[in-house]
């Protein structure tokens, strides 16, 4: 694991800027369908209807919060901020822009999938413990959509990590410096976009919620602040996706002229906007409709493009030696010759396992010194012997020896 980024005042403006855009979201959805529609959407309260997110608030704030006397007391109440902690806490792995994060993890991208998964609880938890019909039946709905379609989120997905090589999302952004995984992961992309619009249960696929036929569904019985956090806390996942869907496939804060962080802001805020778009713009699917598309095209189309994903990085990789694999992270020459061949020597795996997205080599100063005594051997060889091997296999040829 990675040593973490951001201090106390990194955390705490990343959260409230986090916080902040999501309670605006309230705001720009409403604007943003108004305009597409050719209506006018909030605009009373305050300059261009900017208050009407303070209204709501306090609306909220000073609305009864009630408790049905047949629900179960605790899970009613732990259920909503299951949903807040969950997404709020998924910011923690992003990477903003350089130097700019809460903590870089290896395994940033397993840790978001994770919580993903988590987050369903709490609508299964609501559903439950409201003891209502219509609640439990969107809870289940909401459990088998989340199950199913996390499977295929995370399938699509792997293609971005053979392409880059970790699991670390900063990793994966430098990844794309000579160019974005949305051209050569265009299947995968379409897939994960489908896939998290279902697991933020979104408008046209947030059928736990459908009020046409659940009246509100895992939420009909909560209201006031409990309400609220369920509504934040879809917002959050909204901004979280959209984030996500920039960092793996859109370069993250990667682009010219701009700083990085606008960058990456811009980006998110597209993201963003074509998450409304789809809410004033596609219908809303059967069940059984959005379930049989999931496990008929889906998962077959995320299997495709993971084969042939392999199949494409296996071939291009079989040609090339582990040097030019790990000089496409973008290290210096002379770092690389030095961080590789004594990687090779000290490691006890074969020359063909180094890959990307390791992090245990030895000091400089072994470095340095085992590269002294490669290029003595390599004046003593002669220079038939040298014909016809890739620089790079020196070092193996050199560990073997040593080992024996």
């Amino acid at each position: 694991m990675n040593a973490g980024l951001g201090d106390a005042t990194d955390i705490i403006g990343i959260l409230v800027s986090v916080i902040v855009v999501a309670a605006m979201l309230v705001w720009v959805e409403r604007r943003l369908l108004a305009v597409w529609q050719d209506r006018l959407g909030p605009n009373r309260v305050g300059p261009f209807g900017l208050m009407q997110v303070a209204a709501d608030m306090i609306k909220m704030f000073f609305k009864e919060d009630w408790i049905p006397p047949f629900a179960d007391k605790p899970v009613f109440v732990l259920a909503p901020t299951i949903v807040f902690i969950t997404m709020l806490t998924g910011f923690a792995v992003l990477p903003f822009a350089p130097g700019v994060g809460i903590i870089d993890f290896n395994f940033g991208l397993l840790y978001f999938l994770a919580l993903s998964s988590l987050s369903v609880y709490s609508v299964v938890l609501a559903g439950y413990a409201s003891n209502n019909k219509y609640s439990l039946l969107g809870g289940l709905r909401a459990a088998a959509q989340t199950v199913s379609y996390e499977v295929f989120m995370g399938i699509s997905i792997m293609g971005v990590v053979m392409l880059s090589g970790t699991f670390n999302l900063r990793e994966i952004v430098e990844a794309q410096r000579d160019g974005w995984f949305i051209i050569p992961q265009f299947l995968g992309f379409i897939i994960f976009l489908i896939a998290v619009v279902a697991e933020s249960r979104r408008t046209p696929l947030d059928l736990p919620e459908a009020e046409q036929e659940l009246v509100a569904g895992f939420h009909t019985e909560y209201s006031g602040m409990k309400f609220g956090m369920f509504f934040v806390g879809e917002y959050l996942g909204i901004t979280l996706s959209s984030a996500m869907i920039v960092t793996l496939f859109f370069g993250g804060w990667l682009g010219p002229w701009l700083p990085p962080l606008l960058w990456f802001c811009l980006k998110t805020a597209v993201g963003i906007m074509f998450f409304v778009l789809l809410r004033g713009s596609l219908p809303r699917p059967r069940y059984d409709q959005l379930m049989a598309f999931g496990w008929k095209v889906l998962l077959p189309a995320a299997l495709l493009n993971l084969l042939v994903t392999g199949g494409v990085v296996l071939s291009l990789h079989s040609q090339a030696s582990p040097l030019a694999l790990v000089n496409e992270r973008g290290l210096s020459g002379y770092q690389l010759k030095l961080e590789h061949s004594l990687r090779l020597a000290s490691s006890q795996a074969p020359a063909w396992e180094f890959g990307a997205g390791s992090s245990s080599f030895p000091s400089r100063e072994a470095t340095t010194a085992w590269m002294q005594e490669v290029e003595q051997r390599r004046e003593l060889l002669p220079r038939a012997s040298l014909s016809g091997f890739p620089s790079w296999s020196l070092g193996t040829s050199i560990k073997r020896e040593k080992r024996c």
